[in-house]
Order: C-alpha cells, then sequence, then structure tokens
C-alpha cells in the first residue's frame, strides 16, 4: 500500500486534535494509501518532544523549512497561528507536499490570494490542498447538505448561522494569541464565525453577495502572560490590549437574494460550543446544533396539517455520511471524530487526483466574507460587497 508520510507544524489544540485524525482514520476506514505520522515542528525543543511522544509521531523538529524541503515528507498538516499559514502552505506546496492548513484560511484576503493562486499551481502537477472546515464532516451536517441539496426545504429563503462560546467572559483570562491581531487576523469572528460562514455557504451551495455588520471588543485589555508575548504561560504581572473583535453580528444576502444572519461571539454566556445552523425554505426547514451533533431537525411543510411540525432525525444509521465505518445505529460519535473523516476525505482525493473540500479557493471565499465584515463594521455597518479585487481597505 502507497504511504503518505505526514509532517504536522504546530502542536496545540488543533494539533491535538489533528493528531486524532491521523492516528484513528486508518485504522478505521479502508483508505487507499496509509499515512504515516513521521514528525511534528515546534520551535520549543522540550514540548514538542512531549508533543511526539504523546500524541504517536514518530520524531519532533523545531524547523519546518528543513521539513518541508525533505524528501521523505509527502503532507504537510498546518495547525500554526494564522500569521504564519500563508509562508509555510506555499513554500510546501511549492516543495511539492500536499497540504491540510487549519482555518481560517490567512490572516488577510491577500494571503488568501496568494494561497489560492500556489494551490492552483499546484493542482496542475497533481498537488492537493485542503483547508480544515472540520465541521462539513459531522455526519449530521453533511446529512443536512445533502438533503438540502435533494430539495428536502425547496427554495432557501433564510439562512442563520451562529457560533457562540462563553470562555472571555471572565476579564481575568490571560492575553493569548487569539486576542492579538498580529497573530490571528481576527477575533470571535475569523475563529469562530468563520465556521459558521462556511456551514451556510457549503450546506445551502449558496454564495455569499454582500453583508452589513458590526463587530466589537468588550475586553478592551487583559492580563499579560508570563512570557509577555502573549503566545504561551499563564497570568503574569500588567496588562495589554486586546486588539480583535469578541463578538460580531452580521447580516448577509447570497446572490441568489436569500438573507441570511450571523453572529459570532467569545461572551455568550452559558454557550460553550453552540455552533448552529438553521435554513428556512418555501417547502420546509433544517437545524442543526454542534451542541446535539448527532442529530438534525426536519420540518416538512409539504406534511398534513395535522402532522407539521420540527422532528428529530438521529444521524446515527449506516446508510448516513461516515457512519458505516463506525458503531451501530444509536452509539453517538463525537467531536473528534470530524478530523478522522478529514483525513479520510484528504487521503482519497489525493489518491484520485480530486480536489478534497474544503479547497483554498473555498477558504478565500470565507476570508473575502470575514474582511467584507470587517469594512462594513469600520462605515457604519453600511452595506458591503463580498467580491474579488476589492481593496481590503476600500468602504
Amino acid at each position: 500500500m502507497k504511504m503518505l508520510r505526514v509532517a504536522m507544524i504546530g502542536y496545540g489544540f488543533m494539533g491535538a486534535a489533528h493528531s486524532q485524525g491521523w492516528r484513528t482514520a486508518p485504522r478505521v476506514f479502508d483508505l487507499p494509501a496509509k499515512p504515516e505520522m513521521a514528525v511534528i515542528v515546534g520551535r520549543n525543543a522540550d514540548a514538542v518532544a512531549a508533543a511526539a511522544s504523546k500524541w504517536g509521531w514518530a520524531e519532533s523538529a523545531t524547523d519546518w523549512r528543513e521539513v518541508i524541503a525533505r524528501a521523505d515528507i509527502d503532507v504537510v498538516d498546518i495547525v500554526t497561528p494564522g500569521d504564519s499559514h500563508a509562508e509555510i502552505a506555499i513554500a510546501a506546496l511549492e516543495a511539492g507536499k500536499h497540504v491540510l492548513c487549519e482555518k481560517p484560511l490567512a490572516n488577510t484576503v491577500a494571503e488568501a490570494e496568494a494561497m489560492a493562486e500556489a494551490a492552483e499551481r499546484a493542482a496542475a502537477r497533481g498537488i492537493r490542498a485542503m483547508v480544515g472546515f472540520t465541521y462539513r464532516r459531522v455526519p449530521a451536517v453533511t446529512f443536512l447538505r445533502n438533503l438540502i441539496a435533494e430539495g428536502a426545504v425547496g427554495r432557501i429563503n433564510h439562512v442563520h448561522a451562529s457560533y457562540r462560546q462563553d470562555w472571555l467572559v471572565d476579564p481575568a483570562m490571560p492575553l493569548a494569541w487569539r486576542l492579538q491581531k498580529e497573530h490571528a487576523g481576527s477575533g470571535a469572528l475569523g475563529d469562530i464565525g468563520a465556521h459558521a460562514i462556511d456551514l451556510a455557504q457549503f450546506v445551502t451551495g449558496l454564495k455569499l453577495e454582500k453583508v452589513s455588520g458590526v463587530i466589537d471588543t468588550i475586553v478592551k485589555e487583559r492580563p499579560l502572560l508570563d512570557s509577555g508575548s502573549g503566545l504561551s504561560g499563564t497570568a503574569g504581572v500588567g496588562k495589554g490590549r486586546v486588539t480583535v473583535d469578541d463578538i460580531a453580528i452580521f447580516t448577509g444576502r447570497f446572490e441568489s437574494g436569500a438573507l441570511a444572519s450571523f453572529e459570532a461571539s467569545r461572551f455568550a454566556t452559558g454557550r460553550k460550543n453552540a455552533l448552529e445552523i438553521e435554513v428556512s425554505g418555501d417547502k420546509g426547514a433544517l437545524a442543526f446544533d454542534l451542541e446535539d451533533l448527532n442529530s438534525v431537525q426536519f420540518y416538512d411543510r409539504t406534511a398534513p396539517a395535522d402532522r407539521q411540525g420540527f422532528r428529530k432525525i438521529l444521524v446515527t444509521e449506516a446508510d448516513h455520511p461516515y457512519v458505516s465505518a463506525w458503531w451501530p445505529a444509536g452509539h453517538m460519535l463525537g467531536y473528534e471524530h470530524g478530523f478522522s473523516h478529514q483525513v479520510k476525505d484528504l487521503v482519497e482525493g489525493i489518491v484520485s487526483g480530486t480536489d478534497p473540500h474544503a479547497t483554498f479557493a473555498d477558504g478565500l471565499k470565507v476570508q473575502r466574507v470575514l474582511d467584507a465584515v470587517e469594512r462594513s463594521s469600520n462605515n457604519d455597518s453600511a452595506w458591503t460587497r463580498v467580491a474579488a479585487g476589492v481593496p481590503v481597505q476600500a468602504a
């Protein structure tokens, strides 16, 4: 069997999740090639070595450029902060490596455009690139998308998508890298709002044309970390400025004319990981909530009046997407399974010579929406077009 030797750049929270995917997928799915967890890369030699031992990587390294240059590496998995995505991904693609990159694709539209162009050039040489919008691969989400494509809701009139968390409600939470624009690009908007935007476009097959919104930073200063860099450690002395948003609320209009409403918040008290989407059409509606990730809610408007109402569909049958490789019906899947599904789709795409979704072009579409929301907020929430070629600084 063909081997795909993988190098993962980064080893934080997403490193653990991606490692779970690489470790588990070849043991569950009959893949056409076998991924091998070859090397994990990080700047702190001791910390990255410990991560390699804990998560099952064969070796560790501290220089990603040296690792990308190695002839024995086939796939580069990028789980670093957004400020390094473009440099690493473009270098890997130019070196002939397949690339999996965490979302959002980049910190700016210009970076995302350069990455999408590099991916297009690489595709001509048989090299594949994929963005880690993992929630696409929750079986219930894929099933919801399939139902919409089959016409279950009819003509789409309205979409609501939100991603709400509460981990920043405490003002004593330290100033981590996700709260610094130079590292993260944006806050709640880019970190979790990107998922809501991607899901809205993915499940409907529609593209957002324009947006009107507002972003805000609720806690503007936070305790510095001991390192003073905002990258690691525990709360230290003094405070630093939060340079990204804590909350984003915006409306959008798809090219079809349908309207959408979005919310991304790290201050939704009591909501731990509430990614929700509801699609309303002239024949019915479908809804999904990540905090109940093994089901979808379906309203069939064509049913007799005395039998209408949302009904819960448990998405654990072997006929549902991805599920047949796992457990008997009713035995639930969790957050981590999406990363195994991600590996499955990437490996199959590499071997078959097809682009696995989400492509870098898909990631660029989301990046343009993020940029348009920020420009709208800076212009008194004016309707702002989501389009190629719109300067980042434009009103």
